[in-house]
């Protein structure tokens, strides 16, 4: 038995014995393979060590973006008919030389400005940065017409002042109309010139008509590609402010090459990510027994409850009970109570009622914004004058357009010929108008005067009540029409060579209308006696 005990403990060893053996051999074969692995990952490092680092290819730079059509006409019309017209100035020199060079200048800062338009999207509102350039050629030009009234080039200069006004077109839904009618104020001044040179001295005449042409084609460029007013890019994301500075720094829309890596060295690795937000509040999950506001069926199912249904209100205490403490009635107080969730008027069980819409203030209870006259684009804004005692000059231009609104008692000369004029909200408002090139509108406005010294088309009158209108013998063609009008007067100018005097007129207010032969007839009715 023992003999058996010491055979079966000598196998155990000797089955140890071989099983460690086996181990250690196995242990060393890895260790050999690793140190394999090692010399194989280091060789290349030993080797590009040794070898000279080979460098990249740079890469190819970014070619600038084709301009797009718009631009390129632009650029065509600059190089070729205003670049002929600066040429003609520089020859006669002086003065004359460097308001054509503004008038360059003006262009260019247009073409940078409608560049712009290709590649933003529109700004709400339009960020005067936009029209440093076109500010600073139009003010060197005008001060040009403005410090030399004495020089025998003035005709010159009021020629190119008044035509740089057309380069604000971009203001105008149809812009090549509004050049075209700029053109009108050229002339004016321009054949002067054609006339006092036309014998004298034909570059003077070669220079204003090199003018002339540079608007026709402003206008033909205009008709192309901007027939119905100014356009941008509003598919784009860039506003018009970096658009800006990406012209003026001559960069272009290709992203800049990254830096080239060391040769052979690993890429950097990535940042780590950013920690997890932080866990979001508890909010207050309804449970899902309660009824949603608006559920009919939840409010007939309380109110199927019988006696039951009042089982959830709350015990109210005879303190707070006004028939029971004469101190609540006297003070005509009640405390505040908190509505309980099975309450069919809690806010819990019903949706909230939408608040009744708040009346406008009547106009004496509105406060009062501070008066102003201010001049933007080509629209003068006149509004909240009261009461005031000085006459508010507007010195107005053709392409320009005047709106008056909530003035009372005020006077407002207009000098000049503007292009028109709308009034609003006013009462006891006087105008007084040289000339218009379209129409006069007046809309909801009391006790209105207008005087009119030259020649206005149409005038318009919504909902007026008492107005009195001055005709002046180049007037007398002046079209009415009104809408909701009352008391309105029109005065007529004597006639021509009579000592008769001014004829008040009324306006018709009553009208008769029928249907005869299937038609509905309209007729003023007149008073007789």
């Amino acid at each position: 038995m023992a003999g058996n005990q010491m055979h079966n403990m000598t196998t155990l060893i000797k089955r140890l014995e071989a099983a460690t053996s086996r181990l250690e051999d196995m242990a060393m074969s890895f260790e050999g393979a690793s140190q394999a692995n090692h010399v194989n990952l280091t060789t290349p490092v030993q080797q590009g060590a040794i070898e000279p680092s080979i460098q990249p290819p740079s890469p190819p730079t970014p070619t600038p973006d084709p301009d797009p059509p718009q631009i390129e006409d632009f650029d065509a019309l600059i190089k070729s008919d205003v670049q002929a017209f600066v040429d003609l100035g520089k020859q006669i020199g002086g003065l004359v030389g460097e308001q054509a060079e503004a008038v360059l200048q003006a262009f260019q800062a247009e073409r940078t400005f409608i560049l712009v338009t290709t590649k933003a999207k529109k700004p709400e509102p339009l960020a005067p940065e936009l029209m440093t350039e076109l500010h600073k050629a139009s003010d060197t030009i005008n001060n040009i017409r403005e410090s030399n009234r004495s020089s025998p080039f003035f005709d010159h200069f009021s020629a190119i002042a008044e035509g740089i006004v057309a380069l604000g077109w971009f203001f105008e839904l149809k812009p090549a109309t509004f050049v075209n009618e700029m053109v009108g104020g050229i002339q004016y001044y321009g054949n002067k010139v054609l006339k006092q040179y036309k014998d004298k001295e034909p570059l003077h005449v070669q220079y204003i008509q090199a003018y002339y042409k540079v608007f026709k084609s402003l206008a033909a460029y205009l008709n192309k590609h901007y027939r119905t007013g100014l356009t941008w890019n509003n598919q784009s994301d860039l506003s018009a402010l970096d658009a800006l500075k990406q012209i003026q720094s001559g960069s272009t829309k290709a992203a800049p090459a990254a830096p080239a890596q060391a040769a052979g060295a690993p890429p950097p690795p990535p940042p780590p990510p950013p920690p997890p937000p932080p866990p979001p509040a508890d909010l207050a999950v309804p449970s899902a027994s309660q009824p949603k506001g608006g559920d009919m069926n939840a409010v007939f199912a309380q109110l199927n409850q019988g006696d039951s249904v009042t089982s959830g209100l709350r015990k109210v205490d005879k303190s707070q009970m006004t028939h029971k403490n004469p101190s609540l009635r006297a003070g005509s107080t009640v405390p505040e109570r908190s509505d309980s969730q099975s309450s069919l008027g809690s806010p819990i069980n019903r949706g909230k009622s939408p608040a009744p819409g708040k009346k406008p203030k009547p106009e004496s209870m509105r406060a009062k914004k501070p008066p102003r006259k201010d001049l933007e684009g080509s629209k003068w804004y006149v509004e909240h004058f009261d009461s005031v005692s000085d006459v508010i000059e507007i010195n107005a231009q053709q392409n320009q357009s005047i709106l008056i609104s909530r003035c009372s008692k005020t006077i407002v000369k207009v000098n000049g010929k503007a292009n028109a004029i709308s009034i609003d909200n006013c009462s006891g408002l006087s105008i007084i108008v040289e000339s218009l090139v379209s129409s006069l509108e007046v809309i909801k406005s009391t006790k209105f005067a207008l005087q009119v010294d030259g020649v206005v088309p149409t005038l318009l009158l919504d909902q007026v009540d008492g107005a009195t209108v001055y005709l002046s013998p180049a007037s007398i063609n002046l079209e009415i029409f009104t809408s909701k009008t009352t008391g309105t007067n029109i005065l007529l100018p004597p006639k021509e060579g009579t000592d008769d005097d001014t004829t008040e007129v009324p306006l018709p207010e009553q009208i008769k209308s029928y249907v005869k032969d299937g038609v509905l007839v309209s007729e003023i009715v007149e008073h007789a006696g």
